[in-house]
């Protein structure tokens, strides 16, 4: 089996400034992945969230772990020609706030994929300290 690649966009179609993952640490195709995503300070959304305190909005960091996931479902290749659509979240749970200069660990375990979809538990860390968790499902469609 050759290598896989560890760039987010060789999977999924999002892109800057909306792609949410920096790297892959691994991926276990259709199974689970770890990424991270490292904020700078400078991401559009940190001087309205909040001015004086910027803070990582809870709903883009359920947003990454889910781009996490898709990357995890998308490196499998029975799954190419699809996209992978957000189809409810469950469960969220926020724990610590999340602020510039964090780099945040990613992690997701598929639960269960079918041709029509599938769930997925994601975990996002930083130093080792839970700041979310969500329970996520999507669903397939047709990438084009």
């Amino acid at each position: 089996m050759s290598e896989l690649s560890l760039v987010p966009s060789d999977y999924i179609p999002h892109r800057p400034p909306f792609l949410l993952v920096d790297e892959m640490v691994s991926i276990d195709p259709g199974l689970s992945a770890v990424g991270k995503w490292t904020l700078k300070g400078d991401e559009y959304f940190f001087p309205g969230h909040f001015p004086g305190r910027p803070t990582l909005p809870g709903v883009l960091l359920v947003e990454a772990l889910a781009q996490c996931a898709g990357i995890s479902v998308m490196a499998d290749p029975q799954y190419q020609g699809r996209l992978a659509l957000f189809g409810g979240i469950q469960n969220a749970k926020f724990r610590r706030q999340v602020m510039p200069g964090d780099t945040v660990l990613l992690e997701v375990t598929m639960n269960q994929v079918t041709s029509r979809g599938g769930k997925a538990t994601g975990r996002a860390t930083v130093e080792g300290k839970v700041a979310a968790e969500a329970d996520m499902f999507f669903v397939f469609v047709s990438a084009e």
